[in-house]
């Protein structure tokens, strides 16, 4: 796969644009176990004009990221064609559309996957996204709104003559949120009727699951989401089954040492708040290991960096004995 000037290679890996997950320290940990694109969390377009603190931070990206794409959303033409050139000046390899966010917050002001329903609209943003930038635009979107409007396919088509370079499809529609069954059929559907690249989302949690899509539909290549929370691995377990090489797992004691570098890397981005925000992150860490329950519960207690780490030290400990 090959996007503009970018080598990705054969069935390249991404990681999703996730809120408060995707930051740099993320970002770096699942690009060196194997992910070929990452994306920032995504942006607000409106957020980007106002000089929201929180915005302009999600721009800030590192080299060692490589390819990078930075994700934005919106429904406004403006708005989002001065957003877009904004992150274009961050320096990123590729600008991308959120069309696709379920939450009530975004798509109750049109966005996300609420232009869904608004294809004439989505197509003018997108239009107007590709002709001010230089980099290539990817557009991301789901099966459609709800099961009585799947029109992900149609959608695809209007992108990719809107001048996308490539397409990510979540194969829930909105509706659906993140519960059920991805539908695989539909980005098969999808990568039938295009010419430009067809990336699949959904229900990719390992190298079996990352295959059975592979094959099943078709798709140039995979991004994954919440198969990655807690488990950068994952990107090196699909690659180890698309070379049909052996995988080992990685042990209790190196999930957790890799939790650590996780919230020092977290805190050193986003100061305090991050160990507030590394809370979730450990839910995914611990996941399986005895006494994770209980683990859970201090971590979210933890007043500081420091004090999680020792508690993260403490932990690892009591499971190896």
């Amino acid at each position: 796969m090959k996007i503009a000037d970018i080598e990705l290679g054969e069935k390249p890996l991404l990681l999703a644009p996730m809120e408060d997950v995707t930051d740099p320290s993320f970002r770096y940990m699942c690009k060196r176990f194997g992910a070929d694109v990452v994306y920032t969390e995504f942006i607000s377009s409106d957020g980007l004009i106002r000089d929201a603190a929180k915005s302009l931070k999600k721009l800030e990206i590192d080299d060692a990221e490589r390819p990078v794409g930075i994700q934005l959303y919106g429904h406004l033409v403006e708005p989002m064609v001065e957003a877009a050139r904004m992150a274009e000046a961050a320096g990123p390899d590729i600008i991308d559309i959120n069309m696709g966010c379920p939450a009530p917050k975004i798509t109750g002001n049109g966005e996300g996957s609420a232009l869904m329903k608004e294809p004439l609209t989505a197509a003018r943003v997108i239009e107007a996204v590709v002709k001010a930038s230089d980099l290539p635009v990817s557009v991301k979107f789901r099966k459609g709104w709800d099961s009585g409007h799947v029109n992900c396919v149609d959608f695809a088509r209007m992108a990719e003559a809107s001048g996308a370079a490539f397409v990510t499809i979540h194969g829930r529609t909105r509706e659906q949120m993140y519960s059920g069954a991805a539908d695989w059929e539909v980005i098969a559907e999808a990568k039938a009727a295009l010419s430009i690249p067809v990336i699949g989302n959904g229900d990719v949690t390992g190298g079996s699951s990352a295959m059975a899509m592979r094959d099943y539909t078709g798709c140039d290549g995979i991004m994954i989401a919440r198969g990655a929370l807690g488990n950068p691995y994952v990107f090196q377990e699909v690659k180890a089954a698309f070379a049909g090489v052996p995988y080992t797992p990685p042990s209790n004691a190196e999930r957790l040492d890799l939790a650590i570098a996780h919230v020092r890397g977290l805190v050193a981005h986003k100061g305090p708040h991050g160990v507030i925000e590394m809370r979730k992150h450990i839910a995914y860490y611990v996941r399986g290991m005895k006494g994770a329950s209980a683990f859970r519960t201090a971590a979210t207690l933890a007043p500081t960096a420091e004090a999680l780490i020792d508690l993260i030290e403490e932990y690892k400990d009591s499971i190896s004995e």
